[in-house]
């Protein structure tokens, strides 16, 4: 049950995306001159769809506000504080148990001056922070630097006193490779062969530590680490399979074989024909494929993973599939379709009225056949790739094709082929009760877009332990559908199922009180949306400076995981709450790995100030978030939060890059392969 629940789990959840740059908030700042003596800088942004920029004033405990910050105001003097202009939404936020503001589309951030001198010296940065619904940007800085003859203060004006400068005059400068030589973590309490590490490290390795690994990483997440377009076909394949097994197809099969090998009395000719008749099933059904990946595009099919609207519109339409496979109604085509194709395949000849034919079986028994399809590429469109709808319909079609072809090979496989009868009507409703608790998967998705809170984790448990509890009582003969035989028995097989099926409902139930579950992790609501749960695992990062992690992991011949992160990330307790409380995952971060967790928002101002060379431009590195976030940047290539990397003792990669993805299945996976790469 749960490798199978593996293989679905890559059908409905959105792999982690690539490390990369991110630039979704466009700013412009200038100064504007005012009446008298007075001016305004003007900080305006535009800002990408999907994304957000937090307001000002928020506070310490929440997410990264918008402000104003002073390095040279000569001649100047700030009026009052940042001001806003723009919509700006307020919404309370359940992570940070606050209520939060932001801005969506574009904002503009003002700061009032006044000119205390002739001459005047402006150099300033805006910071401010943005996230979407999957990551966050580290604190971000916009500048302005503006010097000139102040418009209305004449040279006996009050000269005032200009706001001291924020930075030092003379600054270190730290180059792309470089790295500082920040003292270890003062909240660490350091073992004697790690301090000698440390100091060690300080006067050697440094510098190779901040050695960029780019390439490396890419490399590493470009190997590919799964086959799930192979999942993709096999899943396909099994709902062809099942397809097949319903009282629309199977019927079908003795009858087109028969009508093949009576209509040539040759019989390698009715084989080809056969042949040619399986062919044209799948080269239709892969046709379908095609067109809904391209009605969608590539980048559709990606944003139907996280779209609540389409998510809900999924959810509706599979509890329309269940319905009718448990009798409600049944999704048939227009009888006219099926009755003109099947009139024109009798009146033309050769490959064309074979085609026909089997176009004709496609509309006959869509209505076994629809609600599959109709599953099958709901979950493998939220996958976002581009292949995967062609690939799931090429498996679906070869599972129907095979058996026309195989019988009229081996016709006498006719005669041992089970017989039509109700068994097939259970096929139907135990799909129709899977489909069910699919549904519910995607309703969970727009649930936690939203933030209704309808279906948290307890919830969603309760409804899946209900749903396969009354599909064991189905199988077990207890409970009867409007299409089922009266006096069918329960045989062997349904005994089987049943048992498996009552086995995982009560498999489930521990995990209303907070059992991790992981069979059904990638389904269920994260961890932080039960309410009640006995099952706490503790992970707490025992280093907050990269060098003195580093240190210790040499130390201890450990690999280290990095955890780019920040104090108003909220995806990034999401993964801490969600992912790093599940047993194992807290016991690889505890034991397996030395973990060290980087803030990218720490305002800690640095003992000195460093200047970096970063694109051909120099920048100023004013506090710790500063020095984390250019780490990240020029080591890894990425500007996102949450980001973690697996890394060995010397700096190097040890895995590809992973951020907000809630499957904790893969993020084991992910610290697994980080260990096994280490010790090889």
């Amino acid at each position: 049950m749960r490798k199978l629940l593996s293989i679905l789990t890559t059908l409905v959840v959105t792999v982690c995306a690539n490390a990369q740059m991110l630039d979704p908030v466009h700013f412009t700042s200038k100064l504007e001159m005012l009446s008298g003596d007075e001016a305004q800088i003007v900080f305006a942004a535009k800002i990408d769809n999907g994304w957000h920029v937090y307001s000002t004033g928020l506070g310490n405990d929440g997410p990264i506000s918008a402000t104003f910050n002073p390095v040279k105001m000569d001649g100047v003097k700030t009026i009052g504080s940042l001001t806003h202009k723009g919509k700006e939404i307020s919404q309370f936020d359940n992570m940070f148990g606050m209520k939060l503001r932001y801005f969506e589309g574009s904002v503009t951030f003002i700061q009032k001056i006044k000119f205390t001198k002739p001459d005047y010296s402006i150099d300033c940065y805006l910071e401010f922070g943005a996230c979407n619904d999957e990551t966050c940007l580290p604190p971000t800085q916009v500048s302005l630097t503006k010097s000139g003859k102040s418009p209305a203060v004449s040279k006996d004006a009050d000269k005032g006193t200009p706001t001291p400068s924020a930075a030092a005059q003379s600054a270190p400068v730290l180059g792309e490779s470089a790295s500082s030589s920040a003292a270890p973590d003062p909240d660490v309490a350091l073992a004697p062969d790690t301090a000698a590490a440390v100091s060690s490290l300080n006067a050697a390795d440094a510098s190779s530590l901040w050695s960029p690994v780019i390439s490396e990483l890419k490399a590493y997440e470009d190997t590919p680490t799964d086959s799930s377009l192979f999942y993709i076909f096999f899943a396909g394949f099994v709902g062809g399979f099942l397809a097949l097994l319903t009282p629309c197809v199977w019927p079908i099969i003795p009858m087109t074989v028969s009508f093949f090998l009576k209509r040539n009395k040759e019989r390698s000719k009715a084989i080809r024909e056969a042949v040619t008749y399986g062919i044209s099933i799948v080269v239709i059904y892969v046709v379908l494929g095609l067109v809904v990946t391209m009605l969608f595009g590539a980048s559709a099919l990606n944003a139907l993973s996280t779209n609540a609207l389409f998510n809900i519109f999924f959810c509706l339409l599979l509890v329309v599939f269940a319905a009718s496979f448990f009798g409600a109604f049944e999704i048939t085509l227009p009888s006219s379709w099926s009755n003109k194709i099947d009139a024109k395949s009798e009146n033309t000849s050769g490959m064309l009225s074979i085609f026909l034919m089997a176009f004709t079986l496609t509309l006959v028994s869509f209505s076994c056949t629809g609600p599959i399809i109709g599953f099958l590429l709901v979950a493998v469109s939220t996958q976002g790739s581009i292949l995967a709808p062609t690939i799931g319909m090429l498996g679906f079609a070869i599972a129907l094709a095979i058996p026309f072809t195989l019988f009229a090979m081996f016709p006498s496989l006719l005669k041992s082929a089970p017989k039509s009868g109700g068994w097939m009507n259970v096929v139907k409703v135990v799909l129709g009760f899977i489909e069910l608790a699919f549904a519910l998967k995607f309703l969970s998705v727009a649930d936690l877009a939203y933030g209704w809170h309808i279906l948290d984790r307890e919830t969603f448990l309760s409804l899946w332990i209900v749903i396969f509890g009354l599909l064991g009582i189905y199988l077990l003969g207890w409970l009867k559908f409007p299409h089922d035989d009266e006096g069918n028995r329960t045989n062997v097989p349904q005994f089987f199922l049943a048992m498996i099926s009552l086995a995982f409902a009560i498999y489930m139930i521990p995990g209303l009180w907070g059992a991790p579950l992981k069979a059904i992790s990638a389904f269920a609501p994260p961890m932080n949306t039960q309410d009640f749960n006995l099952h706490k695992a503790s992970v707490e990062a025992k280093y907050h400076d990269y060098e003195s992690g580093m240190a210790a992991a040499q130390a201890e011949g450990k690999p280290v995981m990095i955890d780019f992160t920040g104090f108003g990330c909220v995806n990034c307790r999401k993964m801490e709450a969600a992912v790093w409380t599940d047993p194992k995952v807290a016991d690889m971060l505890n034991e397996k790995y030395v973990l060290i967790s980087l803030y990218v928002d720490d305002k800690t101002p640095l003992s000195e100030p460093m200047t970096v060379t970063e694109n051909g431009q120099n920048r100023t590195l004013r506090t710790v978030g500063d020095k984390w976030s250019y780490l990240q940047r020029v080591k890894f290539g990425a500007n996102t939060q949450p980001f973690y990397v697996l890394i060995d003792n010397k700096g190097k990669p040890l895995a590809g890059s992973r951020s907000y993805d809630e499957d904790i299945n893969a993020y084991i996976d992910y610290l697994q392969l980080g260990i096994d790469n280490f010790k090889k």
